[in-house]
């Protein structure tokens, strides 16, 4: 009967059956944990692939929005520029019109600077540009120009009595104070 026991193959002893699935699996387990750590390696790889990819999302619509604000502020201040440069003209164009004597405004020149002087501020109010309101307005040192000032019982304190040259703004900025007397 030894010899019997001799020839057995270790898969059919018991003991030896029972310490190779030990080794199987501590061989498993070691596979495992290093798959484990891969999949958290690449876990963790990817949620600084995705970190790095919304900073520069970030990155790009901060630079897209501060660009967009750079050119309307690069647009205001050219026609800012070119709307003091046209200023003049328009005050030539109403001291053209004042200087047109009464029996002469039916005249066709008349009519023409007439006509020219409406298509000009026409202009102007289409792209934004408005007159400042100052006749007879309360002084506002943020629209208004005090060149002199005179003592009058008869008007407020504080009010325009008389505008010099008119003010003009653009999108709520001044491109031209109006110079006025006030009333004290």
């Amino acid at each position: 009967m030894k010899e019997e026991e001799k020839d057995l193959t270790p898969q059919e002893d018991p003991a030896a059956a029972a310490e190779e699935p030990v080794a199987e699996q501590t061989e498993d387990q070691k596979k495992i944990e290093e798959l484990t750590g891969q999949l958290a390696e690449a876990r963790k790889q990817s949620e600084d692939y995705l970190d790095r990819l919304r900073r520069s999302m970030a990155e790009f619509d901060n630079y897209r929005k501060r660009t967009e604000k750079e050119k309307e502020q690069e647009r205001t201040k050219g026609i800012l520029e070119v709307v003091s440069a046209v200023l003049p003209l328009l005050d030539n164009f109403e001291r053209a019109l004042a200087s047109i004597p009464e029996e002469e405004k039916e005249s066709a020149v008349a009519k023409g600077v007439e006509m020219m002087y409406q298509q000009f501020v026409t202009g102007l109010t289409a792209i934004g540009v408005k007159e400042i309101p100052a006749l007879g307005e309360p002084f506002d040192p943020n629209k208004h120009n005090a060149v002199t000032h005179i003592e009058d019982e008869s008007m407020d304190e504080n009010i325009v009595c008389e505008v010099f040259q008119k003010g003009y703004s653009y999108k709520d900025q001044v491109v031209r104070y109006s110079m006025v007397k006030v009333a004290n």
